[in-house]
């Protein structure tokens, strides 16, 4: 028994035409608190009641936040979630409604960071939004379905915002033999910490985070994720606002799922045929979904670019 479930993999008729090749969508944005954190989170709470944690502190712009308060309501421990500012009022709602206590805080995710490791006691645990080897184990599973159902694709698509999906996926592709299947990291320019950190050969600091996709918003990726890109063939690719909202739009009408910009971003390479794309034939993409934004919200942002 987890606390995440295993989630659709199916083949894309629409991005499959539109791209012109195979494309698989690993549909986590179905897990129960909206997004592909509830693998990682869900068994980083349970490893850390298991060690006796009496109360679970997280710092999150959203998703990872609602991950560790939907594991914690599950498993009967308090949570306290540190958020910035920048947080939607829908994503603070969602979180109150699985009883986490919620402490606004910050400019950014780093401030809210920072408080919130500072409320840490000795009976608590702190669940980082995604620097933390019991997460990477919890992603990894994604893989793990994908082998069971018997797809290997030519390439991954995935999003990056601290680099613990790609972590994630980066593990379970290693734990069957696929180390050398390319992905295709995703960003929205404004929010590109990974691809900062590909060209410096080393995780630096945005001076700030200017993408609408807050859910992207680490300024600093994790050394891990670096780490990976210099042993696997990650290729970091940047796309537009405006693409990834664009996709958010389509996406709903294709597949009646709505998902947050930051996952858009991943989507919009099929969409727009990207030429990164060019060399495979089959393609999975990890729809890692995100609670957080409403369909009006994604027009209002769309509007600004008009």
């Amino acid at each position: 028994m987890t606390l995440h479930v295993e989630t659709p993999l199916v083949e894309s008729r629409t991005l499959s035409l539109s791209s012109g090749r195979s494309v698989w969508l690993k549909l986590d944005a179905l897990q129960p608190p909206g997004s592909f954190k509830m693998r990682g989170i869900g068994h980083a709470c349970e490893t850390y009641r298991a060690r006796g944690a009496r109360r679970f502190v997280s710092s999150s712009g959203g998703n990872a936040g609602l991950a560790v308060a939907y594991a914690g309501r599950l498993l009967s421990v308090s949570v306290t979630v540190v958020v910035p500012q920048t947080t939607t009022a829908r994503a603070v709602e969602l979180l109150r409604q699985e009883h986490a206590e919620v402490v606004v805080h910050g400019a950014s995710w780093q401030e809210a960071n920072e408080l919130a490791q500072s409320l840490v006691g000795a009976s608590d645990a702190f669940i980082h939004p995604f620097d933390d080897p019991l997460l990477w184990q919890g992603h990894a599973t994604m893989i793990d379905e994908v082998a069971r159902f018997g797809l290997k694709p030519d390439a991954v698509v995935l999003s990056v915002g601290g680099g613990g999906l790609l972590c994630g996926v980066m593990e379970g592709l290693d734990r069957h033999g696929w180390g050398q299947v390319p992905v295709l990291a995703v960003e929205t320019q404004g929010a590109a910490s990974f691809n900062a950190a590909m060209k410096a050969g080393h995780p630096v600091e945005l001076e700030a985070i200017t993408s609408i996709a807050t859910s992207l918003g680490a300024k600093r990726v994790c050394e891990r994720a670096v780490q990976w890109s210099r042993e696997s063939p990650i290729q970091s690719v940047l796309v537009s606002d405006t693409s990834a909202l664009d996709a958010c739009e389509r996406f709903l009408a294709d597949h009646r799922i709505l998902v947050e910009p930051a996952c858009g971003a991943s989507l919009a390479l099929a969409y727009e045929k990207a030429p990164e794309l060019e060399p495979f034939s089959t393609i999975l993409v990890v729809v890692c979904g995100g609670a957080t934004a409403t369909i009006d919200q994604i027009r209002q942002w769309s509007a600004k670019f008009r």
